[in-house]
């Protein structure tokens, strides 16, 4: 029986990694098909800002409850998850608590310290639910979320509850069978467990068949429960988990709002500017600005996968505040819906295949775009450094230089710019005429 359990339990762990790595290589994949951008100078920085966004949490504390809150189901689940290394050797080599008499005393203090942990993760998703479904803050509840992602934000906190009571309910019924001193369970004894300890006098008239059949049913489907909530992740909004460490390190780190100039815009200017300035022949149209996915930098394909779908963005965008149709999470949110459509597509046909739709106008609007103000108020509450931004410029110079897209206001002065070298309707020769007025009054 123990070695069917074994070669189960080997099964298990060697299917849920397959399918794991199968996700990885294909958000990997689409990742990369964006376009180039050398993001790795300064590496010092970018390791500080890995450290204080993905690790240390700095964002989410803009809001000290949430964050503290965010910050005990975050660091407890993964602590937590340290003792999967010894569930997961057990299970191969067919023992039970296989570190403890190599730890000793320590081995009680540590699995105590990990169900505090366990307390905390379960208590705060509670606390999450219950903000959620019955005080309802407004950006967890826009209507964006509906449908998918709002059932998804919920079932992972469930799955999170779920977890962390089985893995008390283990504790305390492996307790139960120490202090009945039977079988393998009596010859490690632990001390009393802090949490699950209050969970272990009830379980105490139970017969060890019965207790043996709890402890071994927690035990499997807390482990098994641990690597569906792994495969689950590559197509939840909770691989931020995972990918918030990457996009924190890859922020980018010049000026907050500076845009990357064209150098082929740049030298059709200089040449408007001074005609000696002959622009150079040759050379394939570069298309300006980004239609689809794969007009983007692969940093704003990373950005649209590791997006939290916190609302944040979206609850400081001014726009949005006045009732404009932008939101910046819903940028993001359409950025990674299509960039999955596009990967899909790519798999099914082996090479890639139009299908008539664009990120641009089939996903995003004319509407949303226009309605940013490029205040950066997004880039800077995003807990985990994400540029909604960087995605709406790149398409905003699509429509402008590609399709002449842009609201009508902007003609006339693209026209002045154009014929007379500033936004003002006036001939160049005229320009300092305010000045020698100002001189005539003086000399006066």
């Amino acid at each position: 029986m123990q070695l069917i359990q074994q070669i189960l339990f080997i099964l298990l762990v060697t299917v849920a990694v397959w399918i794991f790595s199968k996700k990885a290589r294909f958000i990997s994949r689409n990742i990369s098909l964006g376009q180039k951008e050398d993001l790795k100078d300064n590496a010092a920085a970018r390791w500080r800002n890995m450290a204080l966004m993905a690790l240390g949490q700095k964002r989410m504390f803009d809001k000290p409850f949430v964050g503290l809150l965010h910050l005990a189901v975050y660091a407890g689940f993964i602590i937590i998850n340290i003792e999967i290394l010894e569930i997961v050797l057990d299970g191969i080599f067919g023992t039970h608590r296989l570190f403890a008499p190599f730890l000793g005393g320590g081995y009680s203090f540590i699995i105590n310290f990990f169900e505090i942990l366990a307390f905390l993760v379960l208590a705060s998703c509670v606390v999450f639910l219950l903000r959620r479904s019955i005080t309802k803050v407004h950006r967890l509840t826009m209507t964006e979320l509906n449908g998918w992602p709002k059932s998804d934000a919920n079932y992972i906190l469930i799955f999170e509850i779920v977890l962390m009571s089985l893995f008390l309910l283990m504790n305390a019924s492996d307790k139960a069978l120490q202090i009945k001193n039977y079988g393998h369970y009596g010859e490690v004894q632990t001390a009393s467990f802090w949490v699950s300890g209050f969970i272990t006098p009830f379980l105490a008239g139970f017969d060890t068949n019965t207790l043996v059949a709890i402890e071994r049913t927690a035990w499997w489907l807390h482990i098994a429960g641990i690597f569906v909530f792994l495969n689950y992740l590559p197509y939840s909004k909770h691989l931020h988990i995972l990918l918030a460490f990457p996009n924190t390190y890859f922020v980018r780190l010049k000026p907050q709002g500076k845009m990357v100039n064209m150098p082929e815009i740049q030298q059709e200017v200089l040449y408007a500017m001074d005609p000696s300035v002959v622009p150079a022949e040759g050379g394939e149209h570069k298309k300006f600005g980004a239609k689809d996915v794969t007009d983007l930098s692969w940093k704003s394909l990373l950005d649209a996968y590791t997006c939290t779908e916190c609302g944040r963005c979206t609850e400081a965008c001014p726009a949005s505040q006045t009732g404009k149709k932008l939101s910046p999470r819903k940028i993001m949110m359409d950025t990674r819906d299509r960039l999955e459509v596009v990967g899909t597509s790519l798999d099914a046909n082996k090479t890639a295949i139009d299908d008539g739709k664009t990120l641009l106008h089939d996903y995003i609007t004319t509407e949303e775009l226009w309605a940013c103000t490029s205040c950066q108020a997004c880039v800077q509450v995003c807990p985990v450094l994400i540029d909604p931004l960087h995605i709406i410029n790149s398409l905003r110079r699509y429509l402008a230089l590609e399709e002449s897209n842009q609201p009508q206001e902007w003609n006339g002065m693209y026209s002045n710019i154009e014929n007379n070298f500033a936004p003002w309707k006036f001939s160049p020769d005229d320009r300092g005429n305010w000045a020698q007025e100002l001189n005539e009054k003086s000399a006066q």
